[in-house]
């Protein structure tokens, strides 16, 4: 039997114009449309053929309550200049991530000292001011990530802190419905847990974050998505069925989680995420601006979950 999905997608061909080298901006126009899939293609199981209820909004935090990327890249660099961090592959100058290359970095690995450990795998274990020589043995290369990622988060929350930074479009309007509504509300982040907590307390607001039913960062979940633990782990807190939870990702990483958790999900994509693959959600946004919390009841409820 197969499964008809409404879908709220902006069309492949979307005009956009680069003013900067981290600015996109595409046409606001989303076409709706009506597709079929098969079954088998939706991490959903259910009994029978029925509709769902939406009972839990999950957020992610970096990308889809603020658009983050750039600032991580930049806490980043700042810790490689700081630690004088040279690879052996370029060691004339400190360590630093080019934009394009973070933009495949930060959308194929989850988290922060992953990413370094998969890096610096690839590239060599560098030399720093933490590390005369490079580290050989597993436990001074697990202290120099930690190093390397507690600095990092604090030059993070310093950037977070001083003001300049805006949550996305859409994205407090949607919690305030959400709650209206009588719905939980859940943000799970893959990023360290003091620097999530200090987003949400700067960009939502205390009112909002104490408001939160469900709270889970990287920290409290041994694999980084898109392993799917995070959303299993913040459905059992929440008490509620998976296939009744909606997920808000801005990339495939994300995505990946939420459907492999059995959870339908809905993408409001940023700059570098734009042209990931996301045919396994059930809604595509350039934001959530012009969205409204019954869209995403509707869009739920629209999942027909064969048996």
């Amino acid at each position: 039997m197969a499964s008809s999905i409404n879908l709220l997608i902006s069309p492949p061909n979307s005009q956009y114009s680069f003013c900067s080298r981290n600015s996109l901006f595409f046409s606001p126009s989303i076409t709706t449309f009506r597709r079929t899939l098969p079954s088998k293609s939706l991490s959903i199981s259910a009994s029978s053929s029925s509709t769902r209820e939406l009972e839990a909004l999950i957020f992610d935090c970096d990308g889809v309550i603020l658009e983050s990327e750039h600032l991580h890249r930049q806490a980043y660099n700042d810790a490689f200049s700081h630690f004088n961090v040279r690879c052996p592959d370029n060691d004339d100058e400190p360590l630093n991530w080019s934009l394009e290359f973070y933009d495949v970095l930060q959308n194929q690995i989850g988290g922060g000292k992953p990413k370094m450990r998969w890096y610096f795998k690839e590239h060599g274990w560098p030399t720093s001011t933490i590390f005369q020589h490079s580290p050989e043995d597993d436990n001074d290369r697990a202290r120099l990530i930690d190093t390397l990622q507690d600095w990092k988060t604090e030059r993070y929350k310093e950037i977070i802190k001083s003001g300049t930074v805006e949550p996305r479009p859409g994205v407090l309007r949607l919690m305030d419905e959400a709650k209206a509504a009588g719905k939980m509300l859940a943000v799970c982040s893959a990023a360290t847990k003091s620097s999530v907590v200090l987003c949400l307390e700067n960009l939502i607001g205390l009112d909002r974050f104490h408001g939160l039913d469900c709270f889970l960062a990287g920290d409290d979940v041994k694999e980084k998505k898109p392993d799917p633990s995070i959303y299993i782990t913040a459905a059992k807190k929440l008490g509620v069925s998976e296939s009744n939870c909606l997920v808000v990702e801005d990339s495939v990483i994300g995505l990946q989680a939420a459907t492999g958790a059995g959870m339908s999900c809905v993408i409001t994509y940023t700059s570098s995420t734009a042209d990931q693959d996301f045919k396994e959600a059930i809604a595509i946004y350039p934001d959530l601006s012009d969205v409204r919390f019954n869209d995403l009841e509707s869009l739920l409820q629209d999942v027909v979950v064969a048996k």
